[in-house]
């Protein structure tokens, strides 16, 4: 029903369409403004690109990549042929995949990068794989590296886990695969692995692990090693074979899965059996060797695998170097000892007691008062200014500001001449030598002659109180004997002078002249045969001089006969006094025995020597000394000596205790012995600087 007034719903007509709005008109300086930003943005995030990939690229050793990887393995030889001392890693000659069986590269690529020939470097799908297995594990199961960044990761030599270190091993692996082959990469990869016990690449391991060349490895020796470059320390199949061959089943597994392999075959593999290879037991750490280390590491670099270098040791004389210091009878002190040619070639070297309890070498490494060595230098000074062996010095007490020095036993002899005031080692003497022709001529002598350590500009100078290494010691020693300084010891052969006619005119080799040598040695052969150094006396010509440094902490005997020079010091490490040791007496004696020992024709001097250029002494031999207004002659077995004391005015006679005839005691003539039976004199002669 309807009622009327009920309103009636009208037809329904659809709205009018809305006409489409008006265009806006573009804005062409804002489009343009927008398109700026956005190309300003991109430069600057390529820019940025661009700068980190320079930066990777320059940080990472891009050509070291291309060079052998393992650092080598340095064996020493003496002169000889005889190995002294090995260092390094042990390694071998690279492989080439070529000449190997295809298991063996197989056995890598199946457990280590199964895409290596598929991908250009890195591989997205395996970093992605490993990510995954990672997940699910709760921790790190495997790795996503290929091949490629693990030989980056090698050049690196070292094992930080940074980002800027992984992107860099990116940047090297497109490098490499740039520039070398896939089955290069593989072989540059198994020749610089880690196999675990010290031993480098895939050759050495192989020969290590089980005696034969990896071209004859069999399908489970291949596996076991592959599977070492995981963990090689952990598995190294010498102490843990377990592991090892559980882990070579992992990658027999992996080699099947990769279709290397089929299951059957990996079955009926045997487990690997180890036939190790012991290298010969050379020594790892000796004086000598450690000195010439650094040296033959600079001449091996960049060469791969296994090196020997020849040096200049000679065996039979570091025999005899060692065994003249094991019947020295030290005590609690310390020795050193370096013996080198004229010419600076080192050729024994002993810088302590024992390497095992103190490898530290007191032959190169300590520096300690030379004590009255160090004189050989004012009397070179002193005959570059002029003077000879017979110009008058006076033996008398001196002050040089607040200082005086002192002859040992305060005996002094007057009026003497150079060559009896280095012989008995006078202190005053020497003190006011060195006054005379200037402590910067004494200095630049020493200079000239090799010594480099610091030189306190001081009046004790001259008497050795500032600290020199013994090698440089025997360095300034051996340029008096070879006529031309400076030398410098040397423990690898020189190598074949290339520079011709222009590098012998630029040779700094100086030459001492036919006046100042001849002068030199005159001094040197007193001091060594008549002076304080008589104990070292030799049946062949001997020149050397004797040193004790203050409160008699270093004892020191430095010389040279035949075409070997030779150098002793005795002492302890803390600084500490010696007890009754003279460098005349122990120091000297050690020098004798070595010396006969390793120069031909050499043997204790069995003779009465007179000092040349003077008068055949009396029948009682050198015990007679002659001094201005005395003559003193010892009576043997008394311990006394009768004393002829005169004058113009009155002679008088006196007999006294044996006292030092300035400033050292002389040697007593000894009984002869063979030289390992020499025993110590009574008395040593004594030193006091």
């Amino acid at each position: 029903m309807l009622y009327r007034d009920t309103p009636v719903a009208e037809p329904f007509e659809p709205a009018p369409a809305i006409p489409p709005a008006a265009p806006v008109p573009e804005d062409p300086q804002a489009a343009a403004k927008l398109r700026r930003k956005i190309k300003r943005i991109a430069a600057i995030l390529l820019a940025l690109f661009l700068v980190l990939i320079a930066w990777l690229a320059i940080t990472a050793p891009l050509s070291r990549s291309l060079q052998p990887i393992a650092a080598p393995g340095i064996t020493l030889v003496a002169a000889d042929g005889t190995p002294i001392a090995r260092r390094g890693a042990v390694t071998d000659k690279p492989v080439a995949v070529e000449d190997l069986p295809d298991h063996v590269p197989q056995a890598f690529i199946a457990i280590e990068d199964r895409r290596f020939y598929n991908h250009a470097g890195v591989d997205p799908w395996g970093i992605m794989r490993a990510a995954v297995k990672n997940v699910v594990a709760g921790g790190v199961v495997e790795g996503g590296s290929t091949i490629s960044q693990q030989l980056a990761k090698l050049a690196f030599l070292s094992s930080d886990r940074t980002y800027g270190r992984k992107a860099q091993e990116f940047i090297m692996a497109f490098w490499l695969e740039a520039w070398l082959s896939k089955d290069e990469i593989l072989s540059r990869y198994m020749s610089g692995a880690y196999f675990g016990d010290n031993v480098y690449g895939l050759r050495a391991a192989s020969r290590h692990y089980f005696s034969k060349d990896p071209e004859n490895l069999t399908v489970e020796q291949a596996a076991m090693l592959a599977g070492l470059v995981k963990a090689p320390s952990r598995l190294a199949p010498t102490s843990n074979l377990k592991a090892a061959r559980e882990r070579g089943d992992v990658v027999e597994a992996a080699m099947v899965d990769a279709g290397f392999l089929t299951e059957a075959e990996a079955k009926k593999l045997p487990k690997a059996k180890l036939k190790v290879t012991r290298g010969d037991e050379i020594p790892t750490g000796t004086y000598f060797a450690d000195w010439v280390f650094p040296q033959a590491r600079d001449f091996a670099e960049g060469v791969y695998g296994e090196q020997t270098i020849k040096t200049t040791l000679d065996t039979r004389i570091q025999r005899n170097a060692v065994r003249a210091i094991q019947r020295a009878g030290l005590g609690k002190a310390q020795v050193a000892l370096v013996a080198m040619r004229p010419n600076g070639e080192v050729v024994a070297m002993v810088g302590g007691k024992s390497y095992r309890q103190s490898p530290f070498n007191r032959a190169t490494q300590a520096r300690r008062q030379p004590g009255s060595t160090f004189k050989l230098f004012v009397y070179l000074a002193a005959l570059r200014r002029g003077l000879t062996p017979d110009t008058s010095v006076v033996d008398a007490p001196v002050t040089v500001g607040d200082w005086s020095p002192k002859n040992s036993g305060g005996v002094y002899r007057g009026q003497i001449t150079m060559r009896d005031a280095f012989a008995w080692s006078s202190n005053v003497a020497t003190v006011r030598l060195s006054e005379r022709v200037g402590r910067d001529n004494v200095i630049q002598a020493a200079r000239d002659l090799g010594v480099t350590a610091e030189l306190r500009n001081h009046p004790s100078l001259a008497l050795g109180t500032s600290g020199v290494s013994l090698i440089e010691m025997a360095a300034a020693y051996a340029a008096i004997a070879n006529g031309s300084y400076p030398v410098k010891g040397y423990g690898l052969p020189k190598q074949e002078d290339d520079g011709g006619w222009f590098a012998s005119f630029m040779d700094d080799q100086s030459r001492l002249g036919r006046r100042i040598q001849p002068m030199m040695l005159d001094m040197l052969w007193q001091a060594a045969n008549v002076g304080t150094g008589r104990a070292a006396a030799l049946n062949v010509d001997t020149f050397g001089k004797t040193g004790t440094s203050q409160d008699n902490r270093d004892a020191i005997f430095i010389g040279f006969a035949g075409d070997l020079v030779t150098a002793v010091w005795i002492g302890n490490d803390d600084n500490s006094p010696l007890r009754g040791i003279q460098g005349g007496g122990l120091p000297a004696r050690i020098w004798r025995d070595f010396m006969t020992a390793s120069v031909k024709g050499a043997a204790p001097s069995r003779r009465v020597v007179a000092p040349p250029q003077q008068e055949p002494l009396p029948p009682a031999g050198p015990d007679i000394r002659v001094q201005p207004g005395r003559v003193t002659v010892p009576i043997e077995g008394t311990g006394y000596e009768v004393g002829v004391d005169f004058s113009r005015e009155s002679i008088g006679i006196s007999a006294r205790p044996t006292q030092p005839d300035g400033g050292e005691r002389p040697q007593p003539r000894e009984p002869v012995f063979e030289p390992q039976a020499l025993p110590p004199p009574e008395n040593e002669p004594t030193e006091e600087e």
